[in-house]
């Protein structure tokens, strides 16, 4: 079993895309990432859109992307509570690599994909 490391043993100043990775590059980042530059969600309406993550899943990466800016977590004070989620200013600038992930998912990788685990044609959405 491999042993992470945390943030101040890397050595980030020599590769950017090693960097860059260590923000977005959580099982599930990305993926929040993209929905986000979609509009702004709620927790259960995030985790709704990734049926395949577990609340506490869900949970620690929107944490990770919260401490890194790359997200906003506002937090309504009403009962019951209410949170949403959006990308800040730095995690915008990564919607062009995003959409383009996206166009290069559909195109290159979806049509390899076996049958059973291919996503019909209807239920892939055109980002925004």
């Amino acid at each position: 079993m491999s042993k992470r490391r945390h943030r101040s043993e890397l050595n980030l100043a020599n590769c950017p895309v090693e960097a860059a990775l260590n923000v977005i590059g959580g099982k599930w980042k990305s993926v929040i990432l993209f929905r986000l530059s979609e509009g702004t969600l709620r927790f259960n309406e995030m985790h709704r859109l990734l049926p395949n993550t577990t609340q506490r899943m869900l949970t620690n990466q929107l944490r990770e992307l919260e401490r890194d800016g790359m997200i906003n977590r506002k937090v309504y004070a009403q009962v019951p509570p209410k949170v949403e989620y959006s990308l800040t200013e730095l995690g915008w600038t990564l919607e062009p690599l995003l959409a383009n992930l996206w166009d290069w998912g559909k195109t290159q990788i979806l049509p390899r994909m076996p049958e059973e685990k291919n996503t019909t044609e209807e239920a892939i959405k055109e980002p925004v």
